[in-house]
């Protein structure tokens, strides 16, 4: 709700463009907020792009920690603290991260969040790791919403990394368990971002393809640079070139809904797997052409049944204007309060100490912050865009995506052993 590398050394710091909570009238909002007992503010830095092409992705990010903290602070806050959500612009940039970082530590603030982009969680990871190192006392606490490069809760693991949504091994797990059942798959193209995301994406489609279903061919392997591509036609005609009858793409932001609607345009005849089809633009990128054709794995959608978030989905979207899309960022801020309660503290070291292991009944059902590597094992969904109720489809599809007339319906609730991957994580605990 949307997904990158590493290899970066600390950067100077550098004048960055540094966003306090939202618009003035979300702001107003929330100070009139009932104030939490005992007082005090606990900050939560929201590192992501708020300018550049994938602006509107973390914008609406954005949006999600607010409207959470709002919720958080209105029943008594984390451990009588109010949660105030401070956002800082990277642009995606694994540098600007870095400079915005050194921001936030000069700032005071204990707790970063980040999603977008497995290259900038990357430099984040060591940038915690080695201000945790040289500042005893003064640790700080990374909680990863949407970087879901596999190394992070293996080789990359860090005590203060925790990851509230599937890595991408574990969403290519479930995508093939299922499409190893359709015989009808048997050309299959894959496009993803040229990162490390893309490259995990591309791995784990080819390893688990040919352990389940290795008579289907790849026909097709494209990996292309993050943000940048305006036009995906020359890959659609390759494609359609190709014969693919499905399409495997990890593509998020900006890069999903540009390469959905050059399939549309290209009338391209193959069914999208993927992992952010549902994301922002994408589907009206696409618009009728994707029915039965954009099928997407996630922890939520808003038509699961039953659904316990709708009141709250329904309420974000009247006040924000933008669909709610990350149930993982509620379930973030959720066990995050929890923990500052068990631990009777905001201090991070006490509250990362409480969050590993901890076993949590989110809105989908239980979950789980493995302690081995702070994974977080969840229930996930397989759906495909369908006509909504109110246009002539399923009557179980009650709510469409970004007003257009389409929605997901459940193909299939994954339970969270069904994803499970071992680890390689040896970590390194204070």
């Amino acid at each position: 709700m949307l997904g990158n590398s590493y290899r970066l050394r600390a950067a100077a710091v550098g004048a960055a463009v540094m966003f306090a909570l939202a618009s003035p009238g979300a702001w107003a909002q929330a100070k009139k907020a009932a104030p939490a007992k005992g007082g005090g503010t606990l900050k939560i830095a929201y590192i992501d792009p708020l300018s550049g092409a994938f602006a509107n992705v973390g914008e609406a990010g954005l949006k999600h920690f607010q409207a959470m903290a709002e919720e958080i602070n209105a029943r008594g806050g984390a451990n009588g603290k109010k949660i105030e959500i401070v956002g800082f612009d990277n642009k995606v940039s694994p540098q600007e991260s870095l400079n915005q970082f050194k921001r936030v530590v000069d700032q005071g603030i204990r707790y970063i969040t980040q999603g977008n982009g497995s290259s900038v969680a990357a430099a984040l990871i060591e940038a915690v790791n080695r201000h945790n190192e040289r500042n005893p006392g003064k640790e700080i606490v990374y909680l990863n919403y949407a970087a879901v490069d596999p190394a992070f809760t293996n080789e990359k693991c860090s005590y203060w990394h925790f990851r509230f949504d599937a890595n991408s091994d574990m969403k290519m797990e479930s995508l093939t368990t299922w499409m190893a059942q359709n015989k009808n798959i048997k050309k299959v193209y894959l496009i993803n971002q040229d990162y490390s995301f893309g490259h995990a994406v591309k791995k784990a489609a080819r390893d688990l393809l040919k352990a389940k279903r290795p008579d289907i061919q790849i026909v097709g392997d494209d990996l292309h640079p993050l943000g940048q591509v305006k036009d995906f036609s020359p890959y659609i005609a390759k494609m359609k070139q190709a014969g693919a009858d499905t399409v495997i793409t990890g593509n998020w932001g900006t890069d999903m809904t540009l390469l959905a609607k050059a399939a549309k345009d290209g009338g391209l005849n193959a069914v999208f797997y993927t992992y952010y089809g549902g994301g922002l633009g994408a589907l009206p990128g696409m618009g009728e052409a994707a029915e039965g054709r954009i099928k997407q794995i996630t922890e939520w959608h808003e038509n699961i049944s039953p659904n316990k978030t709708e009141k709250f989905s329904i309420d974000f979207e009247k006040k924000y204007k933008v669909d709610f899309y990350y149930l993982r960022v509620r379930t973030l801020m959720q066990m995050l309060a929890k923990a500052a309660d068990e631990a009777k503290s905001d201090d991070p070291k006490k509250v990362a100490a409480a969050l590993e292991g901890m076993k949590f009944q989110s809105d989908t059902g239980e979950v789980e912050m493995r302690k081995q590597d702070h994974q977080l094992i969840q229930p996930l969904y397989l759906s495909t865009v369908v006509k909504t109720a109110a246009k002539g489809g399923p009557k179980e599809v009650r709510h469409d995506v970004e007003n257009t007339g389409l929605g997901f319906k459940t193909d299939a609730r994954l339970e969270g052993y069904t994803s499970v991957q071992p680890t390689s994580c040896s970590m390194k605990r204070p």
